[in-house]
């Protein structure tokens, strides 16, 4: 009887088997290249990165450079290691905390493939968590003369091609930054920085952004915009010191980290205060189209992470708001502009510009919305403001402003009040509302909209003047 080998059967069957079944298989029939030189295959394989590789097994993040996802690794050799762990007085690599650990090596990777020659004069997003915001952190590379990290860590060794990404090497391990470390190291915000540094500040702008343990958020004038900022005062920055550069300077700063993810059209308190108390100045962010603070400032750079906070690039200084600042950014009180701009011969908006201290600021400014606008005019049965006269319209407007006193919501207290036009109205604090002389109740509904020289509290009906 003939006989028959199954060998070359069983290894056609196994071959078909392979082929039909392996998970990695896509469903198209293509699979996944063989990875033969991976960023891990480099680094095992060279010796100046032994030390490298004990953190990558201590940590447990082998795997992340041994898959298809491409990175670029700023990889410190041996002597940086040696470096950082006398730097931070640990005698081995196992005496460095895991958790920290991970975070120093994963904030010298920056997903995708870039060459040397690919890198740019930016901010880059590494694979480092920010803890309380989970935002990536950052990294700043300087190419104006080779490349450079951080303002002071440069490549030695650029290009060391592996399957999955680049390698760069580097004489350094690097830190993980602050928000002040993320300023200085950008010469575009050197202006800042020495006005951050004024001896003159009441406040350690310095010290706050450099102390790991803050949470700040700072929208953060570039260069370009202190210029304009200083040209358009006629002065230099030696000018502005003291007191007014420190509020100024505060103006720019939120206490808490606020990605621009986190950002939508809002109020915020910025650090900055009204005369000497302790109310916050607001902020209105508008992210209709990008992101614009008080209607003068938009982002230009966003999320700029550090380990306390981000940085958020603006194009213009922050200057102190005013009334007017929020009633013209706000759409909300897009009619009461109108109105309050209709006549040539109205002033409210010099008067509401006045500066703190000069009489007859402060302001207090109930503040009705377009819809309490639109209400008004059909209660009258008009068609819009141009129906109103000059005069009516003017002693309406007068009876939303207070003249002299900057009354926050937990101040108001109930009672008869004197407007800006002599009459009266009368609020009640418990229950939040104003009733003008015609018995008509309007509700506040947005409080605290805290101006350099005065507070907004939006209310839902327009306040009349006595009605014959």
């Amino acid at each position: 009887m003939k006989r028959i080998s199954l060998l070359p059967i069983l290894m056609l069957a196994l071959s078909f088997s392979f082929y039909s079944c392996s998970d990695d298989d896509d469903g198209s029939g293509n699979l996944p290249p063989v990875m033969n030189n991976t960023i891990a295959d480099v680094v095992i394989a060279n010796e100046n990165y032994s030390v490298l590789e004990a953190a990558l097994i201590k940590t447990d993040l082998v795997s992340i450079f041994q898959g298809s996802s491409e990175y670029t690794v700023f990889a410190p050799n041996n002597q940086a290691f040696q470096d950082f762990l006398s730097d931070n007085g640990f005698a081995s690599l196992d005496e460095v905390p895991t958790d920290v650990l991970t975070q120093v090596l994963l904030y010298h990777v920056v997903p995708g493939n870039l060459q040397a020659a690919d890198l740019q004069t930016q901010y880059y997003s590494t694979l480092s968590l920010e803890e309380d915001s989970q935002a990536y952190l950052s990294l700043y590379a300087d190419t104006s003369s080779g490349v450079e990290l951080n303002g002071a860590t440069a490549v030695i060794t650029p290009n060391i091609e592996a399957d999955n990404g680049v390698i760069h090497g580097i004489e350094t391990v690097l830190s993980l930054p602050t928000v002040a470390d993320l300023a200085i190291y950008n010469d575009n915000f050197n202006t800042l920085v020495t006005a951050l540094g004024n001896g003159g500040n009441t406040t350690d702008f310095l010290g706050l952004a450099s102390d790991p343990s803050a949470d700040i958020t700072v929208f953060a004038p570039t260069n370009d915009a202190f210029d304009t900022f200083l040209n358009d005062l006629g002065v230099t920055l030696p000018d502005v010191s003291g007191p007014v550069l420190d509020n100024l300077l505060r103006n720019h700063v939120v206490a808490s980290s606020v990605a621009s993810t986190q950002l939508s059209t809002m109020y915020v308190n910025t650090e900055a205060t009204f005369d000497a108390t302790s109310n916050k100045l607001s902020m209105y962010i508008n992210t209709e189209n990008g992101v614009t603070l008080n209607g003068q400032s938009n982002v230009i750079v966003a999320d700029v992470v550090g380990v306390n906070g981000i940085i958020h690039a603006v194009d213009a200084v922050v200057v102190l708001p005013t009334i007017v600042t929020f009633a013209t950014a706000d759409s909300t009180f897009e009619t009461l502009v109108s109105a309050l701009t209709r006549e040539t011969s109205f002033t409210y908006v010099d008067l509401l510009n006045t500066e703190n201290g000069t009489s007859p600021a402060p302001f207090t400014v109930f503040a009705p919305t377009n819809d309490a606008f639109a209400d008004l005019l059909t209660e009258l049965g008009a068609s819009s403001l141009a129906d109103i006269d000059a005069a009516t319209l003017e002693a309406t407007l007068n009876m939303h402003v207070i003249t002299g006193a900057n009354v926050t919501a937990s101040d108001l207290t109930s009672g008869a009040v004197t407007t800006a036009g002599g009459e009266m109205i009368t609020i009640d604090a418990s229950n939040a509302t104003i009733t003008d002389p015609n018995s008509r109740v309007s509700n506040i509904i947005v409080t605290d909209v805290q101006a350099s020289n005065g507070v907004i509290h939006a209310i839902d009906k327009v306040i009349l003047p006595a009605l014959p």
